[in-house]
């Protein structure tokens, strides 16, 4: 990465632990597609009354050149967003797939459909 990754923890304290595991898969990330720019991560506790524990949401801002890539997961599985390395993997499994799709698209790869009709000759 030609920017360094920004980690912000917000709700939650910081934790070196997690902070580890963003580092190693943005890490993957940059070696999977090497133009990322900059990559920014946001951690987020919401809290429920009704819940015992917190819901976490990362997001992720990773800047290609000519692009910017979001992934915010708002999750359904809740159970899955109870654990916050969880949330992180399929964060960053989303963003892969994005880059995935930004590269095919980068290289032509990306298959165009034709218009129904065939001309008459």
């Amino acid at each position: 990465m030609q920017l360094p990754l920004q980690i912000t923890f917000k709700g939650i304290p910081h934790s070196d632990a997690v902070e580890a595991s963003i580092r190693e898969k943005a890490g993957k990330l940059d070696e999977f597609y090497t133009g990322i720019i900059g990559c920014r991560v946001v951690l987020d506790a919401q809290h429920h009354h009704k819940h015992k524990g917190n819901l976490y949401r990362v997001s992720l801002d990773i800047t290609v050149p000519g692009k910017e890539i979001v992934v915010s997961r708002d999750q359904h599985d809740k159970r899955a967003r109870e654990d916050i390395y969880v949330a992180i993997r399929d964060s960053f499994n989303a963003a892969k797939r994005q880059l995935e799709d930004y590269a095919r698209t980068q290289r032509g790869d990306v298959k165009t459909h034709q218009t129904g009709r065939a001309e008459a000759s």
